[in-house]
């Protein structure tokens, strides 16, 4: 006979049995059924934040610095709004995060009850799916699948939204649940013409480049990266959400490319005659003006999503999978099909130069004071390459990813495709509750610190030991740079 469990019990005990072990949220009237079970469990830490966006972040960091699923809870109206921003954040950037927000009773939907707000239909285009559950019976089978959406294929953000009426109503407690989604079916094995494909390219090209995106983060491909890398001995860029995915002291490692890359590797892209392109989307920010962007280069794109290849450029081969597969088979048919390495002596001799001639640095201040850049070396080179990096959105951020040394994936937690000030504390916080034993580093700004600083106090009750630092210069330093540089 199987348990009779309220459906606030059966969110509690499908969580436990998923491995759930922490939770960031904030209680409120529809979600309270729930946290009475949840203060009960002995196996889910309960994590109480400041406010919901710093819930969602919390999750996000959680997430991003162990690879596994980061959940946040809230109320139903305001509360559910307020994790909006760190769900479009975790969407953009592919985080695998799990959303659970209480609902009003299912007979006042559609009435403008009290703290009612559409959160299902608010959250469709930032989610991988919504689902609202109505009847305590659905909620095992419910949870499950939001598990498997988020975890599987591309990571990403997924809410469910549960009246209060099915919180308290019992049902027959079943488990494992079927899980029944017919119409998702992540490809993560690719297509081996495809794989043929690219290994002929990469044997014919003169200048060759591995243009490398967070997706091999996300991927856990670090490793056959290296490998691949070090077959062909092309030149590698990693992208602002790929820092740390190959390690910054390799000889072949040019940077981060784009709007606030290096040099050598703007350079490379732009005169390059083949991108390897690797979990990466073309973004705004590393090709500028997409006409002009590396014009005399063929494409291998390589995405889980079969939605990213060819959205932006046009892919000579397009390549659906995982990229630790992808790359793992690539390297398996270059190394059947490469006698020694490739000939790439011109290119590196051109990119030697580039590198030569403009490293990276800074100007010193002439003030006496220590310019930010500096302070932002030291820290990295203080708590060196084990450590965890977040950062905030502005000049602070492009400062952290540029001159701390990343040498390994999950090293370096920042918000990409939204870029959202606040990110650095809450995501901090979560990243040392997933790896108590590295020491955390949130690098923000005065404008992001101050959007969610409230989070501290959440540290400092939980003892949650983070380290922040704060580079203020009184502004909105990225905005006032493109104000001047812009419109004058």
């Amino acid at each position: 006979m199987a348990e009779v469990l309220t459906g606030a019990q059966t969110i509690v005990r499908s969580l436990e049995l998923l491995g759930i072990d922490t939770i960031f949220g904030l209680p409120g009237g529809t979600i309270l059924p729930t946290y009475d079970p949840l203060m009960d469990s002995q196996k889910i830490r309960h994590i109480l934040v400041r406010h919901e966006q710093g819930a969602g972040h919390a999750a996000e960091g959680y997430a991003s610095a162990t690879g596994r699923l980061g959940v946040c809870i809230a109320t139903s109206g305001p509360g559910a709004t307020n994790l909006v921003t760190a769900i479009a954040d975790a969407y953009m950037d592919s985080v695998p995060l799990l959303a659970i927000t209480g609902q009003v009773n299912s007979h006042m939907i559609g009435t403008d009850a009290f703290q009612e707000a559409d959160i299902v239909g608010i959250t469709m285009p930032i989610t991988k799916h919504s689902f609202l559950v109505t009847r305590p019976e659905d909620i095992p089978e419910t949870i499950a699948s939001a598990v498997l959406i988020a975890t599987t294929g591309r990571p990403g953000p997924v809410l469910v939204d549960i009246t209060k009426d099915a919180q308290v109503k019992s049902a027959e407690f079943n488990w494992p649940p079927k899980v029944d989604l017919p119409g998702y079916k992540p490809v993560t094995k690719p297509h081996g013409k495809q794989i043929q494909a690219a290994a002929q390219l990469i044997k014919e090209a003169k200048r060759p480049v591995l243009y490398v995106g967070g997706g091999v983060g996300r991927a856990g491909a670090h490793k056959e990266l290296f490998k691949l890398a070090e077959i062909t001995g092309a030149p590698v860029v990693t992208t602002l959400m790929a820092r740390g995915v190959f390690p910054d002291s390799h000889p072949q490692n040019l940077g981060m490319p784009g709007m606030h890359g290096t040099v050598p590797a703007v350079t490379a892209l732009q005169k390059s005659d083949l991108l390897i392109t690797l979990g990466a989307r073309f973004d705004d920010r590393v090709t500028g003006d997409v006409k002009s962007f590396a014009v005399g280069a063929k494409v291998i794109h390589v995405d889980i999503d079969p939605a990213e290849i060819g959205k932006i450029r046009f892919a000579d081969v397009p390549i659906v999978g995982d990229a630790k597969e992808v790359i793992t088979e690539l390297n398996q048919e270059l190394t059947a099909s490469i006698k020694g390495k490739l000939d790439l002596a011109d290119w590196w001799q051109f990119l030697n130069g580039l590198s030569e001639r403009y490293p990276l640095g800074f100007t010193p201040a002439n003030d006496g004071k220590l310019s930010p850049q500096h302070i932002i070396k030291r820290i990295g080179e203080l708590s060196g390459p084990e450590a965890i990096y977040t950062a905030g959105v502005g000049q602070h951020q492009m400062w952290a990813a540029q001159f701390i040394k990343y040498e390994r994936p999950n090293a370096w937690l920042n918000s990409g495709g939204a870029g959202t000030m606040g990110y650095s504390v809450p995501a901090a916080m979560g990243a040392k509750v997933g790896q108590p034993d590295r020491l955390v580093w949130a690098i923000d700004g005065d404008g992001c610190f101050q959007m969610t600083n409230q989070e501290l106090a959440t540290c400092a009750i939980n003892n949650i030991p983070i380290k922040v630092a704060v580079i203020n210069n009184s502004s909105l330093g990225m905005v006032r740079q493109w104000q001047t540089l812009f419109y004058s």
